[in-house]
């Protein structure tokens, strides 16, 4: 009788639940389901003429508040991504990230699409909105792996993801067609394994006293 070939662990089968409506609450700001007519009017004044921060994205920029507008709403009724306005301590809608790539029978899920405004990056509250959409997928949703992935040739994103504590897994050659150019893609993840070393050492960071009077902080994340 041939020995058996050798599989992968045994792990329970329950699909996660999809993303929902929800708020996450921060020391910094929150992460709310996105609504066009309520978190629209803030964003554009955040991103208005910021072409920049569309290069590596399906979409934009935009030309005006309605055509911003009117893809907003695309955003709010998509099915397939579910999209969250960061908003800081002052009701200010500073950025967007999505949940995506949702593939609930394997409990994968992927965080994209990200948006953040020059009022946004190099934030804490940026840095506390991955935070908390990491943690909502991993300890509400239940998903088993965390994806992040991106143009190769996005320096700044390939820095975020290397920040957070996603492990780089390789390179996805000629992947996508983004606005008639060809695109390579970067994947990173974070496994369910790994995520309450992670959980730990944003936490670390993002503690009152790792921030001065000035609000720079006084340990990098992960301590690098």
């Amino acid at each position: 009788m041939s020995a058996a070939l050798p599989v992968g662990p045994a792990v329970d089968p329950k699909p996660a639940p999809m993303p929902g409506a929800v708020t996450l609450t921060g020391r910094f700001g929150t992460v709310e389901r996105m609504n066009a007519a309520r978190h629209g009017p803030t964003l554009w004044e955040a991103i208005r003429g910021q072409d920049q921060v569309w290069t590596y994205l399906p979409s934009g920029p935009f030309a005006d508040a309605e055509s911003f507008a009117s893809y907003l709403v695309h955003w709010e009724n998509s099915s397939e991504r579910v999209f969250y306005a960061i908003v800081d301590g002052k009701g200010h809608t500073v950025g967007v990230s999505a949940l995506m790539e949702i593939r609930p029978a394997m409990r994968v899920i992927e965080v994209g699409n990200i948006v953040y405004s020059p009022a946004l990056q190099r934030t804490p509250l940026g840095t506390e909105a991955q935070y908390l959409l990491a943690r909502y997928a991993f300890e509400t949703l239940g998903n088993r792996r965390y994806e992040w992935k991106c143009n190769a040739l996005n320096a700044a994103s390939r820095r975020a993801a290397e920040r957070y504590r996603f492990s780089y897994e390789g390179l996805f050659r000629q992947h996508m067609i983004v606005k008639g150019h060809s695109r390579d893609t970067a994947w990173f993840s974070i496994l369910d394994s790994e995520w309450p070393a992670r959980k730990a050492a944003f936490e670390r960071w993002l503690a009152p006293e790792n921030f001065d009077r000035d609000g720079k902080q006084k340990t990098k994340l992960g301590g690098r």
